[in-house]
């Protein structure tokens, strides 16, 4: 996802999870505040589960779906936590029951706000997310990991690992040569 989401609580470390989709607005007056067809569809997700939803209201963040309510309701619902591109509240209380929020940013209030759609494909933060994708987010944003990447996922990350901390023992020894680095680091063609 865009910069414009960020990690709210990266004391609380990385968070891994299906998606489960939703829209929200909070401009308006409420008509309706059924937040049922959310609910029922968290629940066809297999677990973890993280909550994306994408705000409607243009600029996004008028009102926040995600508080302390939502934040225990839906964390009893199976969900580690929730990204949006609208905004966040009660930023205390959710991040002492551990619920992750990735958002733009703190909210005021929640206005008006009300769920709109569950289920259905949303973008937020510029990727386009369906219901059951893996997403992977951290102190340093949200991904989507493809499905067919899974079983390689974790081999593929210990050799990045692996090469990385070779190349920085090299570097950090006494044995580094800069003329050595360039020839290491160049692209053959």
């Amino acid at each position: 996802m865009s910069m414009d989401i960020r990690c709210i609580f990266p004391d609380l470390g990385p968070m891994v999870g299906y998606a489960a989709t939703g829209t929200i607005r909070a401009r308006g007056r409420l008509e309706h505040g059924d937040q049922t067809a959310l609910y029922e569809h968290v629940r066809e997700v297999p677990g973890p589960r993280v909550v994306v939803v994408q705000d409607l209201d243009d600029p996004p963040g008028h009102g926040s779906l995600w508080g302390e309510v939502n934040a225990t309701i839906f964390g009893a619902l199976g969900c580690v936590g929730c990204v949006t591109d609208g905004c966040v509240r009660d930023l205390k209380e959710a991040r002492a029951m551990g619920f992750q929020f990735f958002a733009r940013g703190p909210g005021v209030s929640h206005a008006y706000v009300r769920v709109e759609s569950a289920g259905q494909p949303v973008t937020v933060g510029g990727l386009r997310v369906s219901p059951g994708d893996l997403i992977h987010a951290d102190q340093h944003g949200v991904l989507l990991i493809p499905r067919e990447l899974t079983g390689e996922l974790p081999a593929a990350a210990e050799r990045v690992v692996a090469t990385e901390q070779n190349l920085l023992r090299w570097v950090r020894s006494s044995e580094f040569d800069a003329d050595e680095l360039i020839e290491r680091r160049r692209v053959k063609h």
